[in-house]
Formats: structure tokens, sequence, C-alpha cells
């Protein structure tokens, strides 16, 4: 931005980007969203932001629904916040003004029988000229996002070179919170790489290091959004549907793998509590916080833990109308 565009913030809102993503965010969107009002309150010739000038500011984020302007006026929250730290009487938004925040929609969790059939659904998929192995990389992506969890972002940034079939696993480089990690693949999942780089030589495709993993064979490789429109399209082809009717997200299938994990866990006797850190480490977060987020108390999981329970403490649990054995 011109210096001579800028508010009065602008230094400050420089410092602040500069502290977060030191911290090893990203904060790409947040940086949109304070330039945004660093160019209003300029074009206002306003010396500073106060509440009538952030009302002004949040007029022109009208267009946009009320989650999103929520989320970006508490950007702009936690920027006031940064910035009373060194300056007590600046302005701060009060939160009790913002939107009220609407209810999440609620995860889905695929069962093994779902997802067996959208990877079933990919045999419908048609050579198309500039993808010639559409049927392939779709089968590979479902394989991927399943069994490793990944994030769909992480997904379309793999490269050949990631994938290591001597030891079995991905490097996912610096990803969310710029972190890196390399995921153990499973046998079958490795043989699923495998088969697919194999129909890549067949057709003369290159499997260079340097191209994408998830790739049409010609062009780019996929973006994030031409990933969400072709799972789309195969969950509608195997019928998959929540219970409001609304097709599945993509990112369910990361909680999916999630709640699997636990699941497995459960049944082979393990204790979830101690291998919660390894299951963050691998979903690439920051906390363990972060990963029990996506442990949804669905009903397979309810009847294990509730099984388990019983095995070990059910003897001590008497109903209310069964009087203990000492008792008279």
């Amino acid at each position: 931005m011109n210096i001579a565009q800028c508010s009065a913030l602008h230094p400050i809102i420089t410092r602040y980007l500069k502290l977060m993503r030191a911290l090893g965010r990203r904060y790409d969107s947040e940086q949109r969203i304070l330039c945004s009002l660093d160019h209003f309150l300029a074009d206002t010739v306003t010396m500073d932001l106060s509440q009538e000038t952030f009302t002004g500011w949040c007029e022109t984020q009208r267009h946009v629904t009320s989650g999103v302007l929520r989320h970006r006026m508490f950007t702009v929250r936690k920027f006031c916040l940064y910035r009373q730290r060194t300056e007590p009487l600046c302005f701060v938004p009060d939160p009790d003004l913002f939107p009220v925040e609407h209810q999440p929609r609620q995860t889905y969790i695929f069962t093994e029988t779902e997802i067996a059939r959208v990877i079933k659904a990919t045999n419908t998929l048609k050579p198309r000229y500039h993808s010639p192995l559409h049927a392939e990389v779709y089968r590979l992506a479902i394989v991927l996002l399943y069994t490793t969890g990944l994030r769909r972002g992480e997904l379309v940034c793999l490269k050949v070179g990631d994938y290591d079939p001597h030891a079995q696993t991905l490097l996912v480089r610096e990803s969310k919170f710029h972190k890196s990690r390399y995921l153990p693949l499973s046998s079958d999942t490795a043989q699923e790489t495998e088969r697919y780089l194999q129909a890549r030589r067949r057709r003369h495709l290159s499997v260079a290091a340097e191209t994408p993993l998830v790739w049409r064979g010609y062009g780019k490789g996929f973006t994030g959004q031409s990933i969400w429109y072709g799972l789309h399209d195969l969950f509608r082809i195997a019928n998959i549907r929540a219970p409001d009717g609304r097709l599945p997200r993509v990112h369910d299938i990361r909680h999916s793998f999630a709640v699997n994990a636990l699941l497995r866990w459960y049944r082979n006797g393990s204790d979830p509590q101690a291998k919660l850190p390894l299951l963050s480490t691998y979903l690439g977060h920051v906390s363990v916080v972060s990963t029990q987020r996506y442990l949804h108390f669905v009903d397979e999981l309810a009847k294990e833990s509730s099984a388990r329970f019983a095995s070990r403490y059910g003897m001590l649990v008497r109903p209310l109308s069964e009087p203990a054995g000492d008792e008279q």
C-alpha cells in the first residue's frame, strides 16, 4: 500500500502482523481484513479508530454473511487488544454488539462402508482430455484423505518427491502454523499410491519429484476448490448425505479419520488419553486441545467407551433400589 494512502494505524498493523507471523501464524486473511480497515480510515481522512468509524467500516462489510462479519469484527478487536497494551486508552470494539454467532454445522462422520462407496463411485469417472487419469487421481485423493486425515490444502500441495516408497511415508511441508511433518502410511495406502504412480508411468505422464502428486497429468495441479467440486460430485453419486439432507463437507473426512483412530484404540485396549498427543502430531495440530475438537461422541464410540467402563467398574454400579451388600 502507498504510504500516502495509509491511515495512522498502518505502522501498528504492520507490527501486529509481523508479531503474529513470528508466532507461526500465516495471518493472510487477517491481513486483508486489517488492510481493508486501513484503507477505509485513510479514505475517510480519519485520524484514529473509534466506535463511529468502526461502525462505518462494518457497514462496508454488510455484503458478507453475519458469521463472516462477526469473524472480521473479532479480527479487528484482537488487533485493538494488542494495541491496548501500549495505548491503554485506545478504542476496543465491544463484542456484545457483534452479530449473534450462528449455530455451527454439525460434523458428518463417514463410516468405512460409506467411504468404500465413494471410492467405488470413482469408477464412474471417465478420462478427460486434460485429465486422462481422472478416476485414478480421485481414488487416491479419497484414500489419502481418509487414511491420513490430511487437510484439503495439504493434499493439493503434495509433490511426488514427498512420497517415500521405501519408508512408506508422506512429507507434509510447512502446512498450517508453518509446521512440517512425516506421515507413516498404512501398507494399503502405500500400495494405492504405488498403483497410481504406475498408472502415470504407463501413460508416459511425469513422475518427477517436483510434479504434484494429486495431478491431472497436464497443466497445473488441483486447487483446493477443484478437489472440493470433484469430491462433492462423488458424494452425490454415492448418495451420501448428512441428516439435514446436505452433502457432507470434504473436511468431514478429516474428522472421520480422528474419530476412527479413537475407535481403534478402544477396540484394541489402548489408553486413548495417552495416545492423543500422537494423534495431535499426526494431524499437525499445535496442541491436543485442537485435536479434542475432532473427537465427536458418535454412537459407536459411546458403545465402546460404555463397554470398557462396564468391564472395569460395572460391579461398582448398582441400581438405586438395590441395597449394598453390607446394608440392612
